[in-house]
């Protein structure tokens, strides 16, 4: 038997190739049903709804360090983790074969935010890790990787779906081996490590004091969710997409509005705003947003 692990939809294609394919798995674990949107409705992770619909029993401990015995009582012969959300606790790896679908290039981005970090740090390709779990975030030997180019286009959504993708299929290129125990593996180098730990709210914030390539890539790494956010007036902006502005001279936090383009300036030049929700309201297209609109005022300052 094979318990799987994992909640997000990154998930979900490495999931249904094991039951596609016929491996024999016997309980995912997932995290909790969350309240989702402004009604706060009660909603299933997209792992959830993939193992229910296989018919395969679902476990959701709030705390897997507390609740880990149902999957020791089970005994299976691997656990595979891909984005499950909780640290696995000394006890099951002691007992179990784990293995993870990372994904980041290990040991660059060890953490829960790897894919968010490579678009925030500009690189240019980052990739999957497939590796063996240790008591220790993400620092166990490798067994193989695939890498994945980011396209200047790439945002964390369709990164992750690329991502998605490789993790599948590096998966399944080595499992058998791993179920017989005939693969090869490779430590990682200490001095090469470095992480990507889970974001928080502070971490999602602009700042139009930095660079126009630092809050462009902040963007990104936080679309299509949650979306980066700054403050004016008192009221929360979320932002969803910019664009590099031709716009050169102004001010860091000045505000322009030029044929119904809203350009923020940076410390090396203008950011132009696309798509973004103030708070209460709709997500609007800028373009749209500008009309009837008081927040913004051309020469004005992000910061009053």
């Amino acid at each position: 038997m094979i318990v799987f692990m994992g909640t997000p939809e990154f998930s979900v294609p490495i999931l249904e190739m094991l039951i596609e394919n016929g491996y024999p798995v016997g309980l995912v674990v997932t995290q909790p049903d969350k309240p989702v949107g402004r009604k706060k409705i009660l909603t299933p992770s997209p792992v959830k709804k993939v193992a229910l619909k296989h018919g395969i029993e679902v476990f959701q401990p709030v705390k897997l360090k507390e609740e880990y015995q149902k999957i020791l009582d089970l005994k299976p012969k691997l656990i595979i983790t891909a984005a499950f959300g909780q640290i696995l606790p000394k006890a099951l790896l002691n007992e179990i074969k784990a293995i993870n679908v990372h994904g980041s290039l290990l040991p660059k981005y060890r953490g829960g935010a790897p894919i968010q970090y490579s678009i925030f740090n500009g690189e240019k390709e980052t990739g999957i890790t497939l590796m063996e779990m240790v008591y220790k975030m993400d620092a166990g030997d490798m067994i193989d990787k695939a890498v994945v180019k980011i396209e200047d286009e790439d945002d964390y959504g369709t990164l992750t779906k690329k991502l998605s993708i490789a993790g599948r299929d590096l998966l399944e290129k080595n499992l058998d081996d791993v179920l017989r125990g005939t693969y090869g593996k490779q430590k990682q180098m200490d001095e090469e490590v470095t992480f990507a730990y889970t974001i928080k709210y502070e971490d999602e914030a602009l700042n139009f004091n930095e660079s126009l390539l630092w809050n462009h890539n902040r963007v990104r790494g936080l679309s299509p969710l949650p979306g980066a956010h700054f403050e004016i007036g008192g009221t929360t902006v979320k932002v969803f997409k910019t664009r590099i502005s031709d716009i050169i001279n102004i001010e860091p936090n000045e505000i322009r509005i030029v044929n119904k383009r809203l350009i923020i300036g940076c410390k090396d030049g203008g950011l132009e705003l696309v798509e973004i929700q103030q708070s209460g309201k709709n997500k609007l297209m800028v373009k749209d947003f500008l009309n009837g609109q008081n927040l913004f005022k051309d020469g004005g300052f992000i910061n009053g």
